[in-house]
């Protein structure tokens, strides 16, 4: 039937009751959504937890298997639920903005880092490139961040060889623009507009099948880029891969340029274009040249050219062209790295490149002559270190007894000594008389909740590192534990690079004692 076109009057005004009662409304909408949050989550990080140490014992290949399939669902439940719970708190109208200044270096390593044990399990890489001349932006970084996580998660998922670049520029206009590049198999035109639609799939089967998904993460990457008053864009060719583009209009601030003695040559022999590109970017950054090669035969032997060689371009462990040379790792092959240096090679890095650290490599392979027989010594990457806990006391404030029980087993195979609070009265009381290097605090506890707790130790003169451990990964979460006091967070379930990287952070010294 078809009906005849309406006309509607303007709406009413609201009363100050009516209002009050629409706000308490949202409040009742956001709490339930933080509890359900919090109440999927929790258990769901025990089992994702509990599967990751029963995969660091010995098991059978038949056993391997079926823990695999099971971290898989697990993990793809997550996904699930964290899309759910963002597009659901997004729909009742939380999307609350706080623009400060944000250093896009740090940034753009920690997004790539955070994905690339995800981009590295399924055979391609992650890397991220920033115009040399940009230094900071103002803008909400956990929205910004969300936005970037969203579209770099979705395009390791789609993609099955090369990579996926994140780029930062500076357009002509003035804009900055931010650009998330694959090389995945492209999106048909006429799936462009769908995949920004409510559980909308490249292709149907898409939900059902090896990609899985709700088809959310995509629309809440578009009500956050409205909500920024930014543009997003979507370029992509069929069997080439596809280019996300959000373009701000915000305030930025330039870097003052950077040179350092280079070699006449430094090459990167690898087959995948992304590295490369990202590559280049860190070198633009301090005005230094590099050409790209595939095989290191391409490479050449002369003496003085630094080399950087993909380890995924190579079949094993090979003779260094030259004492200038240095292997590009995974985290996940740093065993390796004696075998390496075995071969004659003067070090390696980590994937994704930090531009500091190829920074400083560059300059030290390039100083002065280094004998023919001789290596400079270049210092080890944390990513690549397996105890990092040593000496540490720490004490542990978590009710829920599984993730206590995981939490604990993963820091005292990192070396800590642990003690275990199930309160924040019972923290408060342990803390008066004894003191630890770092102090893991539960966000949802009983009581006087991690917030509090934190609070109040502040109050009392505690001057220790306390780090936030919550379900929850929103941004009002980080921000609140910030406020309190606390020094860092990590997110349930819990990653043991994550947790390196924080022990070594803010326990860096009693470590290695």
């Amino acid at each position: 039937m078809r009906h005849g076109q309406a006309t509607s009057s303007p709406p009413a005004l609201l009363t100050e009751a009516d209002a009050r009662d629409a706000a308490a409304k949202l409040k009742a909408r956001e709490d339930f959504f933080k509890l359900m949050s919090h109440e999927i989550r929790t258990p769901l990080n025990g089992v994702l937890g509990m599967l990751s140490l029963l995969n660091r014992t010995q098991l059978s290949g038949e056993q391997q298997s079926y823990l695999q399939t099971a971290r898989d669902s697990g993990e793809h439940l997550l996904t699930l639920v964290n899309d759910l719970l963002d597009y659901a708190r997004i729909e009742a109208g939380h999307i609350g903005l706080e623009t400060h200044r944000v250093e896009l270096e740090p940034l753009l390593q920690g997004v790539a880092e955070l994905l690339s044990p995800r981009a590295h399990a399924g055979g391609i890489e992650i890397a991220w490139k920033l115009d040399a001349q940009l230094e900071s932006i103002q803008i909400d970084e956990g929205r910004l961040r969300q936005i970037l996580f969203n579209l770099a998660g979705n395009a390791i998922k789609f993609t099955q060889s090369g990579g996926v670049l994140i780029d930062v520029s500076l357009t002509d206009k003035g804009h900055i623009r931010f650009g998330v590049r694959d090389t995945g198999e492209g999106i048909p035109e006429e799936a462009r507009a769908r995949i920004f639609e409510e559980f909308g799939q490249v292709d149907p089967s898409h939900a059902s099948g090896q990609y899985g998904g709700a088809g959310l993460g995509l629309v809440v990457v578009k009500k956050l880029v409205e909500a920024m008053n930014a543009t997003l864009t979507l370029d992509s060719e069929i069997g080439t891969g596809s280019l996300f583009t959000v373009e701000f209009q915000i305030p930025y601030t330039l870097r003052k340029p950077v040179a350092v003695t280079t070699p006449a040559d430094t090459v990167i022999v690898t087959a995948n274009p992304i590295l490369a590109d990202s590559a280049q970017s860190h070198l633009d950054s301090f005005q230094a040249t590099m050409r790209s090669v595939r095989t290191l035969k391409e490479a050449g032997k002369r003496a003085r050219t630094v080399v950087l060689a993909d380890r995924q371009a190579l079949s094993e462990p090979v003779p260094a062209p030259n004492n200038r040379s240095l292997i590009l790792l995974a985290p996940e092959e740093r065993d390796e790295i004696s075998a390496w240096r075995d071969k004659g090679w003067a070090g390696y890095l980590i994937k994704p490149l930090r531009r500091s650290s190829l920074k400083e490599r560059i300059e030290t392979l390039s100083l002065k002559p280094v004998a023919a027989e001789a290596r400079p010594a270049t210092p080890e990457d944390e990513r690549i270190l397996t105890a990092s806990g040593q000496n540490v006391t720490a004490l542990l404030v978590e009710d829920n007894p599984v993730n206590a029980l995981l939490a604990q087993i993963l820091l005292q195979r990192e070396g800590c000594r642990v003690e275990r609070a199930a309160s924040g009265e019972e923290a408060l009381h342990i803390m008066a008389d004894r003191r630890f290097d770092v102090v893991f605090m539960d966000l949802g506890l009983p009581g006087l909740d991690g917030i509090g707790t934190t609070k109040q130790l502040r109050a009392d003169g505690h001057l220790t590192p306390i780090i936030a451990l919550t379900a929850n990964a929103y941004e009002e979460d980080r921000r609140a534990c910030l406020a309190a006091g606390m020094n860092d967070f990590l997110t349930k379930p819990i990653e043991l690079a994550a947790l390196r990287h924080r022990l070594s952070q803010w326990c860096g010294q009693q470590a290695a004692a």
